[in-house]
């Protein structure tokens, strides 16, 4: 039976991650910043706080990480902004079958929930979701369960009870914690053995998830 689903939102409803790794790996190059290939999968996964604190830990109190943040976006706009996003293969089926089988879902992602929002509603995908949760509305980041335990207690449901489709080993780790049935689709890495072991189950893509509740409804 599927009481529940949590999504992640980047890796997993959106083929963000990559775009955004891109960004930073290329703006490094030309700023002559040594370790940004290691620093940004670190940062996968995560809130805005811990990211901004990784960066000070790498690069010093003294980098303008603000500044820096500001030139991403920009170009991540450029790049992505007004429904340009590119959605993961089979987001809006999963969702549409979710939907037609009256499955609570929930989004609860590291970014801030405006910016969650935005691109959901600017992918057409905003009203499938019962509730958001965005990393600003939470006080600890992801590995901590606080985000899932929030979009579970805003659902109505128990979080024991949920599925949650994640692409990072943060995400795992926090959905495992959360005492839910962590479902990983990697993205930019590959689970270990000791994600593989959290992990209720790992598929290559979400057609294979929707397969999976499919054969799970009763």
């Amino acid at each position: 039976m599927i009481d529940s689903v949590i999504f992640d939102m980047d890796g997993v409803i959106f083929d963000s991650e990559r775009i955004v790794c891109d960004l930073w790996i290329d703006f490094a190059k030309e700023n002559n910043m040594k370790g940004m290939d290691e620093l940004i999968i670190k940062c996968i996964g995560i809130n805005e706080k811990a990211t901004e604190k990784l960066f000070y830990e790498t690069y010093g109190e003294d980098c303008p990480y603000e500044e820096y943040k500001k030139v991403i976006s920009e170009r991540y706009t450029a790049l992505c902004g007004g429904g340009k996003l590119p959605k993961k293969p089979g987001v809006n089926e999963l969702l549409s079958f979710l939907k037609e089988n009256n499955i609570k879902t929930a989004l609860a992602s590291s970014t801030n929930v405006k910016t969650v929002t935005n691109q959901l509603r600017d992918a057409g995908i905003l009203e499938y979701f019962d509730v958001v949760i965005g990393g600003d509305m939470v006080t600890k980041s992801k590995p901590d369960p606080e985000i899932f335990l929030e979009a579970a207690d805003k659902l109505g449901v128990d979080s024991t009870k949920s599925f949650i489709i994640e692409d990072s080993l943060n995400g795992i780790k926090a959905a495992y914690a959360a005492g839910a049935k962590p479902l990983m689709v990697p993205d930019m890495i590959e689970p270990n053995e000791e994600i593989s072991k959290l992990c209720h189950k790992i598929f290559v893509n979400l057609h294979e998830v929707r397969a999976f509740f499919e054969s799970n409804l009763d």
